[in-house]
């Protein structure tokens, strides 16, 4: 039987990432898209609750989704496709997902509801915004997709992927990293449209990343593609053992 890969994003459809995602893994398997109508950057993994999802069938391997990231994997897996994936792939996301990114990604959000589902699932995501050297991000994508096919995943891990500008100097290889930090300056702008009013927009000046070595953000500076390995457990396992020395009056 061939190999069946889904992949989703959260940029949409129509975005240069996931063209050039699928054009890279086709030779693996057959590919199936389901992804979002739309942007949903920064959905994280929420769901559409009590609202209708339209989906259209453009064809036999490509669907459109009103609704977010995780929305899509569900209905691939629970309606669309007539068997489990053995991979799920999300991305080429346009712009990194490092650090504390990772929960705030649509991007990697379908790769969580892929591991919770039992699925070998893959975040990637270029620093290159356009994603327009499609040989060089889609051979490093392929590449992890390949060697996760030959040597699962345990249990409850998936893997979050960055790969660093080709355009800013030549890639020289893979690390496995662990999340690095970053935090934001002059996040939320403010506008006065008069009478009293104040809006507001989250976004604001650029990053300031911190990485020390052995991090995502370290990694992607030093030209290296960033493998993450994330866990669904999110227990804090040494907190355990300190609060175990808690007392509590009852």
């Amino acid at each position: 039987m061939d190999r069946l890969i889904l992949i989703s994003n959260d940029d949409g459809i129509d975005s240069a990432g996931i063209r050039v995602l699928e054009e890279a893994l086709r030779p693996l398997g057959r590919v199936v898209v389901v992804a979002p109508d739309g942007e949903q950057s920064g959905s994280s993994h929420s769901l559409t609750l009590r609202k209708p999802i339209e989906t259209v069938k453009i064809d036999e391997n490509h669907y459109r989704v009103s609704g977010t990231p995780t929305d899509c994997v569900l209905l691939a897996t629970q309606v669309i496709l007539d068997r489990t994936p053995d991979a799920l792939v999300s991305g080429i996301n346009h712009g990194p997902n490092m650090g504390e990114d990772v929960p705030y990604s649509g991007t990697v959000a379908a790769a969580f509801e892929g591991t919770i589902l039992g699925i070998q699932s893959i975040a990637v995501s270029a620093l290159e915004q356009a994603v327009s050297d499609a040989e060089t991000n889609g051979r490093y994508a392929r590449l992890v997709v390949e060697k996760v096919l030959e040597t699962p995943l345990p249990r409850y891990t998936l893997l979050n992927v960055n790969i660093p500008d080709p355009a800013v100097a030549p890639i020289k290889g893979v690390r496995i990293t662990n999340l690095g930090s970053r935090h934001y300056e002059n996040f939320i702008d403010t506008h006065e449209p008069g009478g009293g009013r104040v809006h507001y927009t989250i976004g604001g000046s650029d990053p300031v990343w911190t990485g020390d070595e052995g991090t995502d953000i370290s990694a992607v500076r030093g030209g290296f593609v960033s493998i993450t390995p994330l866990n669904l457990d999110m227990t804090d396992y040494k907190a355990i053992v300190e609060m175990e020395r808690w007392r509590f009056d009852t």
